[in-house]
């Protein structure tokens, strides 16, 4: 068998085909729950907080080339095109929630193929009540045993 024909039979294979497909649906998940985090969560929480902005929530560790301006840099784009080396807390907080939704929503999906599978999976059958044949081939061991 040649390599070309082991490769096409590897990728041709279902497993493959299925983690390339939850691999695109996974990176599109990805970006929804960005965008849902980032837009939809973030400000809100921002504003319950004082009116803080998570994506610009940093500290700055060393200013840049051009000096920092006396009452800091205005958000954090205009830190790093200053230069300056910054340690971006926000920006941290932001990808932990969206872990944490994904994973959330990877655990509801998990759960929910588990039920599905475990209603699926033949129930266990009661043991069958032995025939007549063995009833009585069970008494003639049993008399033979007594004497």
């Amino acid at each position: 068998m040649s390599i070309a024909s082991e490769f096409k039979e590897f990728v041709m294979r279902g497993n493959v085909i299925d983690l390339a497909v939850g691999m695109v649906v996974g990176t599109a998940f990805s970006g929804i729950v960005k965008s849902l985090v980032d837009d939809v969560i973030m400000p809100p929480i921002g504003l319950l907080i004082g009116g803080v902005d998570f994506s610009n929530l940093f500290i700055t560790l060393k200013d840049g080339a051009q000096a920092a301006p006396a009452e800091g840099y205005a958000n954090l784009a205009a830190a790093q095109a200053a230069g300056a080396v910054t340690l971006n807390i926000g920006l941290f907080i932001n990808t932990v929630i969206s872990f944490l939704i994904i994973a959330a929503a990877i655990f509801c999906v998990v759960k929910a193929i588990n039920t599905v599978k475990k209603a699926d999976a033949p129930a266990e059958e009661a043991p069958a009540e032995p025939s007549e044949e063995v009833l009585l081939l069970r008494e003639i061991r049993d008399s033979l045993n007594k004497n």
